[in-house]
């Protein structure tokens, strides 16, 4: 136990540091919305490309890993859908659930991932990214503007697609995949560059994710706070570990489904509920509440599923 808190400790220190640099405007404001640009737009997409284009993909590990990853995450979704809906909530605080259980952030699980299991996990948690955030991205949105703005119903493949070939980590995945298929060794040039800008990715993000946690902006109830934790630290990683142990998903590739499992939802999701409608206020409370918890929830988790693998 007191082995994976020191390594998780870190993260969480650095995402810290973030919060308080950005309430004491050091820089400034300013930097830290184009620092967000920058590590969406380029630290990112250059880390997934130059991680994913080497990795070694064999087809039938490969595909257990996702099924057990997407098998998680859907389970995730099913209970927020029916426990909202016994609840009666409004779509906007029913949303709101949705993503504080079903969404994931990436940036934490690489962090961690590179700390507990060292490059190795690292490598699988990349693997892990690019498989859940197209099909994570895909049904937030379809299952957000179905709920919020049913008129746009009609419209929505053109504007998922839209999205979606805009979206740079998505793209960035993709160019990775093929270039994997097709040349599946280092490019000289190309994958020193993303490599010396994908390593400043991760400390870079981490410190994105403090200075993103809205604590003034939080306003919420106790029970939707409670049913988002319920999805994202029960049943996402209970079916998880699940599904991997009925796969015979090898124990250091479950390790890291079920870190990925395990991590706060991602910032972004405030931003998609100011966007398409939802209840801000309240997903401010459940990603800042669930970065925090974090600190303990994970290595607690851990210390009591990974002598089951």
């Amino acid at each position: 136990m007191f082995a994976i808190l020191t390594s998780i400790l870190p993260i969480f220190l650095i995402i810290a540091l973030g919060h308080l640099l950005r309430r004491g405007g050091i820089p400034s404001t300013e930097f830290w919305n184009l620092n967000d640009k920058l590590v969406y737009w380029v630290l990112m997409p250059c880390l997934m490309f130059n991680k994913i284009s080497v990795a070694s993909l064999s087809s039938a590990a490969l595909s257990d890993y996702a099924l057990t990853l997407l098998g998680g995450l859907a389970a995730a979704v099913l209970f927020a859908l029916i426990a909202s809906r016994v609840m009666g909530y409004p779509p906007a605080r029913a949303t709101s659930v949705l993503q504080g259980a079903a969404r994931h952030n990436s940036f934490i699980g690489l962090a961690l991932a590179a700390n507990l299991f060292g490059p190795q996990g690292f490598e699988t948690a990349i693997l892990a990214s690019a498989i859940l955030i197209p099909v994570t991205n895909v049904t937030i949105v379809v299952l957000m503007v179905t709920t919020l703005q049913p008129g746009r119903r009609g419209s929505l493949p053109l504007a998922i697609l839209r999205d979606l070939a805009r979206n740079p980590h998505i793209i960035s995945i993709s160019l990775a995949l093929l270039a994997n298929r097709f040349v599946s060794q280092p490019v000289p040039v190309l994958h020193e560059m993303t490599g010396i800008l994908g390593a400043a990715a991760l400390p870079i993000t981490l410190l994105a994710v403090g200075a993103n946690l809205r604590v003034r902006a939080m306003a919420a109830s106790v029970t939707p706070l409670a049913l988002a934790f319920i999805g994202k630290l029960l049943v996402y990683p209970a079916v998880t570990l699940a599904i991997g142990l009925a796969l015979g998903l090898p124990g250091d590739t479950l390790e890291i489904a079920l870190v990925y499992s395990l991590v706060p939802t991602g910032v972004t999701a405030y931003t998609y509920a100011r966007q398409l409608g939802g209840d801000a206020p309240l997903m401010a409370a459940i990603v800042t509440l669930q970065t925090l918890a974090a600190l303990l929830t994970i290595p607690l988790s851990l210390y009591i599923l990974l002598p089951l693998i």
